[in-house]
């Protein structure tokens, strides 16, 4: 008699969406967005400036509408996101807007009210963890203090999901490193799961179970750090020597020698076509790789 083994239950998607599209006149900023959060992860949503992280995150919150696709929060479909569902999401948005007199403490009983599971001491303990003046008037405080407290104002309701939209923009490398150790803190202690948009690849090695890279409004990587490093690789082609079946080019070197017109391309693949390839290919850093993946060129410049 044969035993079989238990297959491990699929991860729980708190965050989803599905062929998600916004354009404003002409200009698409999200186009067919395909993507999805699983519980207790920190995902980091990756892309250059104006790729259309602020625009996916603005249609999470319910701040605009999506053209067309599917929002999934919670476990709850959803067209435009109901004042109930942001009652569970702690949101700190790219731009820091405080009534100006109001002192940390005083935001924090006014937001508390909103809450219904807003908790006042661990507001209180995380202004002091954050070191953010809790009788200090919000214009006195710098950029950075701002963003600091715009996130413990997000913590306090003690959310099942963070979405932080470019948190760290505009914060020193110290502030930048104690924000996100904060972020994994919640996550390792609370399973609390985090989605949160940059476009600086070290924030992503140091903080994010998963990444989904966006460019130009379209998906173009989703998975752990590892896996994307195993997929991309260099490889040299001969002057007529096509792409075997399964790669995707990514990008396009600079010709290897002009005489014999010998090419180096950035492909992608999945281990089982590496396999089939019978050649490695060259390893590349992160950074190679996030260029090669959002199509930039520096061959002409």
């Amino acid at each position: 008699m044969t035993t079989e083994t238990p297959t491990a239950a699929p991860p729980e998607a708190v965050l989803s969406v599905s062929g998600l599209r916004r354009a404003f006149g002409r200009f698409t900023a999200v186009n067919e967005l395909d993507l999805s959060v699983n519980a207790g992860e920190i995902y980091g949503f990756l892309g250059v400036n104006g790729a259309g992280k602020t625009t996916t995150i603005r249609m999470l919150m319910g701040i605009i509408a999506p053209d067309s696709g599917t929002i999934e929060l919670l476990g709850q479909k959803t067209k435009r996101t109901t004042l109930k569902l942001k009652q569970q999401i702690g949101y700190v948005s790219q731009d820091q807007t405080f009534y100006p007199w109001m002192t940390a403490e005083m935001l924090g009983k006014f937001v508390g009210g909103l809450y219904p599971t807003w908790d006042p001491e661990e507001f209180r303990r995380l202004l002091n963890v954050l070191e953010v003046p809790a009788n200090r008037k919000v214009s006195n405080l710098s950029g950075g203090m701002r963003v600091k407290l715009a996130l413990a104002l997000a913590i306090a309701p003690r959310p099942p999901l963070l979405i932080l939209d470019e948190p760290t923009a505009g914060l020193d490398p110290v502030a930048r490193r104690e924000f996100l150790e904060i972020i994994m803190h919640q996550s390792r202690e609370y399973g609390r799961t985090t989605f949160f948009s940059t476009h600086l690849l070290d924030e992503v090695e140091r903080a994010a179970d998963r990444v989904g890279i966006i460019h130009q409004g379209q998906k173009r990587f989703e998975g752990p750090l590892d896996d994307l490093r195993r997929r991309v690789r260099e490889i040299t082609l001969a002057p007529e020597e096509t792409l075997p079946e399964g790669f995707e080019l990514w990008r396009e070197l600079e010709v290897t020698e002009a005489e014999t017109g010998t090419r180096r391309v950035i492909v992608d693949a999945d281990a089982g076509v590496w396999g089939q390839y019978g050649k490695q290919g060259k390893q590349l850093s992160l950074d190679d790789i996030f260029i090669a993946c959002v199509g930039i060129s520096t061959t002409r410049i």
